[in-house]
């Protein structure tokens, strides 16, 4: 573990003008759910959700009926931080890694290139540590800024269109499977995320995983 952006949470928390004052280091929370899943076992018959908060939010095993699903979500987390602590998870061997992040990276007005390449780099390492784990990128999801809680990411919502096609070259590039959630959330006549599905334009409501529950369920069971 090296770094990570303190700064994530706040520029997810309605404080604008931070991304270029950003340093890189651990926060609390990091270290707390990092160093908790470093002694949490991952074996080769485990399913494991690698993101965010909007991975963190989820009772994963419960709303997939799989009891081998292990949550590794962590909020604030950015790509860098996933590659900082994805080798318990490489060590482990697991069936399959469901991967989602990049939204708090865009926050931080990294370019969907850097975003994509830092992806890149973490599904390759996986990839040639543990070749028998299937791998599966899922696409970034649609915001609503109508909320007006997150600074960091108005207008951001070409940048999260322009990141979701570079991260589909990716996977079609490392062998990754890619799992599309954005076309399933997103209004086609707003551009927004749909109603109901979330009550802050970033985080999901229950609806919003159910949503997510439906796109991802036949991968985990085929």
């Amino acid at each position: 573990m090296k770094r990570f952006l303190i700064l994530s949470a706040l520029a997810l928390s309605g404080i604008c003008g931070m991304a270029a004052q950003e340093k890189y280091e651990y926060n609390e929370f990091y270290y707390q759910r990092s160093t908790l899943f470093e002694m949490l076992p991952v074996d080769s018959d485990d399913i494991v959700f690698l993101g965010d908060s909007q991975t963190n939010g989820c009772e994963w095993h419960e709303m997939l009926g799989n009891p081998n699903v292990k949550n590794r979500g962590i909020s604030s987390d950015v790509i860098q931080g996933f590659a900082d602590r994805v080798q318990p998870i490489i060590d482990g061997r697991p069936a399959k890694l469901f991967i989602l992040g990049g939204v708090n990276d865009i926050s931080h007005d990294l370019t969907p290139d850097s975003i994509a390449t830092a992806m890149r780099n973490l599904i390759v390492k996986v990839r040639r540590s543990t070749p028998a784990t299937k791998v599966y990128l899922q696409s970034l999801l649609p915001i609503d800024n109508s909320f007006c809680r997150y600074k960091a990411m108005t207008g951001k919502e070409s940048v999260i269109v322009e990141t979701n096609k570079l991260l589909k070259r990716v996977a079609e590039e490392t062998g990754a499977t890619w799992i599309d959630i954005y076309s399933r959330m997103v209004d086609p006549a707003t551009g927004n995320m749909r109603k109901g599905l979330t009550n802050d334009g970033l985080h999901l409501l229950g609806a919003g995983y159910a949503v997510w529950r439906d796109a991802v369920l036949p991968y985990v069971e085929e």
